[in-house]
């Protein structure tokens, strides 16, 4: 960071820094070019519900953005921050971007304000006032505007305090000239005479800008000395502020006779609906009118560049972005802000650029809620606000925001929430890295306590049985077949966890440990597998097996099944089938794997060598069956073969496998052969081309090893993938139990 970032942040108080930005941003353009208006169309009744809706949607909002903002060290970027510190780079980004051009859509928004509060000095003599007027005005604003900004900070807001005085003097003179002249009863009913037939929702989507503005000073967050502090304090005191003096207007709209209902009701009256009744006429109100407007245009363009500063800080916009001027401005962001506001004058008038406006904030304050709701309900050890928020408030507002989208326009609300979706699923497949904690990893802990906490309570049954697999690997390129069968396995399934064994006597060090998962992490996902990844250090490979395998796995969901490759060597393999005799002992299944040509991508053939011993068809049923769930092998044909020795067995058998078939739902042809030879001849004539061969793995008594070893080296040879499984835990865990003996 700069000595100009640290010299300019952190600088501004409750007051100066949120409080009076918010103030005036809430108490400007809508107050005095469209509150008549809103009265007039609608009447004081429904104009109070307006009042009323809008400001509880901000008010909750604006609690929720307190309560995070009061946990946490807030940085620059305001709600982005928030959000993005929340619930994560993605999610924050998601919301960021539009925020950003929300922001800057302000910008054209304030200065269509100003634009039309300036053109009511428009001559009359000269006939109405042509639209190309308004938006040239407008296009001019928004470039000095711009211009102005990247200068200071500072000035800019120190000067909202003069402008704060006129704005209470024009609110006061409002009301001396209602209460000094004539009044009626209040005006009641509603006309909805110039709503272009959008009704209430219409009237509310161009109203709810106003009470917007509070979101100014959170905008300004890095600039702030003690942002946990005023962010609150000024948020809150700016919303209450504003819901105060926006229910006393309308009742001064409603009841004065200085005005018809047509006056109140024609867009382009604006702003002489004030300087028509107040005292002094425009002498007091135009200046407060002219200040108000300018203080949430530069509010605006000071919050823009800010997003899109901290944006780029994060890596979601280009870096330098974030660079500062001598005055500690984001002025290349300024610069940029300031083009995309001048393309939006070509959206047409105020009440359109309002709508979109309106929008987009609903957007930012449904994440805002869901953050502080989310926060509330994970209630991690370290979520501690100062203001605390209960979650069903913080989804209420949430849910009040999404209605008032759909409830303004259906096709926006629906819209703008694709946006947002699209944007976070980007950034998903960017595997952004970020620096800090986010509530979405309390939110998957406290997910999987419940769901742990339930199956303490529940056995498992054969229809849950599922393949919760460790997959031992010396590295990811020479094993990239076993990872790839243990992926097709408990794809959607199952858990696939993969250990890396490191032989040495000499135990790793954490940071040791973080690299190397690090790197495996990145093997797998270039491969396109998913695993959860464990690094071990053993001082002998093959007794690391029994060790880590014995205690591995959490609660109701410790391993149950143990993968690895088949060695190559004799004095390995003498050595892996006494780990799996000790598997064996503590209830492990075991499954095995010889891969000459490696597996194939899509297979067309499965064989199932049953011999009715043991009972490993039961596993490698499950096996096969869970192989042809992956849609690349989702066509190949599944055969189940046997071989007897004499005719005689050889109809029973058949019969007996066919019978049990149709029982566990699964379809495979079945084949019987009569043998009195060596098993391995019909074994190499019929499986030779088969794309992956099942077959039991006996249990080996000591001292068997070397034979047993020597005797499954024959029966791979010849075949390209061997699958021997040995099934420890599965008796009686599946529907099918295939006990038919030779």
């Amino acid at each position: 960071m700069s000595k100009n970032t640290l010299k300019t942040t952190r600088k501004f108080g409750t007051f100066l820094g949120v409080y009076t930005p918010s103030v005036l941003t809430i108490l400007g353009l809508i107050m005095y070019l469209r509150f008549g208006w809103v009265v007039g169309n609608v009447g004081l009744g429904w104009t109070m519900v307006i009042v009323i809706l809008a400001s509880s949607i901000t008010f909750i909002t604006g609690l929720s953005a307190s309560a995070i903002a009061t946990n946490i060290q807030v940085g620059v970027g305001g709600e982005y921050f928030l959000v993005s510190r929340s619930l994560g780079m993605e999610t924050g980004g998601a919301i960021g971007i539009p925020l950003y051009f929300c922001r800057t859509l302000s910008v054209t928004f304030y200065s269509f304000g100003l634009a039309e509060a300036i053109l009511i000095f428009w001559p009359t003599d000269w006939g109405a006032t042509p639209s190309f007027a308004l938006q040239g005005l407008t296009a001019v604003l928004i470039i000095l505007v711009t211009l102005l900004s990247g200068k200071s900070a500072a000035i800019t807001l120190k000067a909202q305090i003069p402008i704060m005085i006129l704005v209470g003097l024009s609110i006061l003179a409002l009301a001396g000239g209602v209460l000094t002249n004539d009044t009626h009863a209040p005006l009641m009913n509603a006309s909805y005479a110039t709503t272009d037939s959008g009704g209430f929702w219409y009237v509310f989507a161009v109203f709810f800008p106003a009470v917007t503005g509070f979101t100014a000073g959170i905008g300004m967050s890095g600039d702030l000395k003690k942002p946990g502090k005023s962010i609150p304090r000024g948020t809150l005191g700016a919303v209450l502020t504003g819901a105060v003096i926006y229910l006393i207007i309308p009742i001064l709209f409603a009841i004065t006779g200085l005005l018809t209902i047509d006056q109140l009701t024609d867009e382009e009256f604006g702003l002489k609906t004030w300087t028509s009744v107040a005292l002094f006429g425009g002498l007091i109100v135009i200046p407060a009118v002219w200040g108000a407007i300018l203080s949430s245009t530069f509010g605006s363009i000071l919050g823009g560049p800010r997003v899109l500063q901290a944006l780029s800080m994060d890596g979601l916009a280009p870096k330098f972005l974030s660079k500062l001027s001598k005055t500690g401005q984001p002025t290349k962001a300024t610069w940029i802000s300031g083009a995309i506001a001048l393309l939006a004058v070509a959206l047409g008038s105020l009440n359109t650029i309002a709508q979109l406006v309106s929008i987009l904030f609903l957007t930012l304050y449904v994440t805002i809620n869901f953050s502080a709701a989310l926060e509330g309900l994970v209630a991690e050890p370290s979520y501690r606000p100062k203001i605390k928020v209960p979650w069903y408030v913080s989804i209420l507002g949430a849910l009040g925001a999404i209605g008032v989208m759909f409830l303004i326009n259906p096709w926006a609300c629906l819209i703008a929430l694709i946006i947002v979706a699209s944007l976070y699923i980007w950034l998903r497949s960017k595997s952004l890295e970020q620096q800090w904690g986010d509530v979405s990893v309390g939110f998957w802990i406290k997910v999987a306590r419940y769901a742990l906490l339930q199956l303490k309570e529940r056995s498992i049954y054969s229809r849950n049985w599922r393949p919760l697999m460790l997959i031992f690997v010396k590295n990811i390129e020479n094993h990239l077949s076993l990872i790839k069968l243990g992926e097709l396995l408990g794809q959607h399934h199952g858990i696939l966890t993969l250990a890396h064994l490191i032989s040495s006597d000499k135990t790793i060090t954490d940071a040791e440990r973080r690299i190397i998962e690090t790197e495996m992490r990145m093997k797998i996902a270039h491969h396109g597998f998913q695993a959860f990844i464990e690094v071990h250090s053993v001082a002998d490979f093959h007794d690391g097996f029994v060790k880590i395998s014995k205690g591995h796995g959490l609660a109701g969901l410790r391993t149950n099944t143990v993968m690895f490759d088949w060695s190559h060597d004799k004095e390995g393999q003498i050595k892996e089938l006494k780990a799996i005799e000790a598997l064996r002992k503590i209830d492990k299944n075991v499954i095995l794997l010889n891969s000459k040509s490696g597996l194939t991508q899509r297979g067309k053939m499965i064989d199932i060598w049953w011999r009715g011993q043991q009972n490993n068809g039961d596993l490698m049923l499950m096996c096969a069956y869970l192989l042809k769930l992956n849609r690349q092998w989702e066509n190949a044909q599944l055969r189940i073969l046997s071989v007897i020795k004499n005719e005689e067995h050889k109809i029973r058998l058949r019969k007996g496998i066919m019978k049990l078939l149709p029982k566990a739902r699964i379809k495979a042809s079945v084949h019987v052969f009569v043998h009195e030879g060596i098993f391995k001849d019909v074994l190499h004539e019929n499986s030779r081309e088969s794309d992956i061969v099942f077959m039991g793995l006996p249990q080996v008594n000591e001292g068997d090893e070397f034979q047993v070893a020597k005797n499954l080296d024959v029966l791979c040879n010849g075949l390209k993938v061997t699958v021997f499984v040995q099934n420890n835990s599965m008796s009686h865990s599946l529907p099918i139990l295939l006990k038919v003996h030779d």
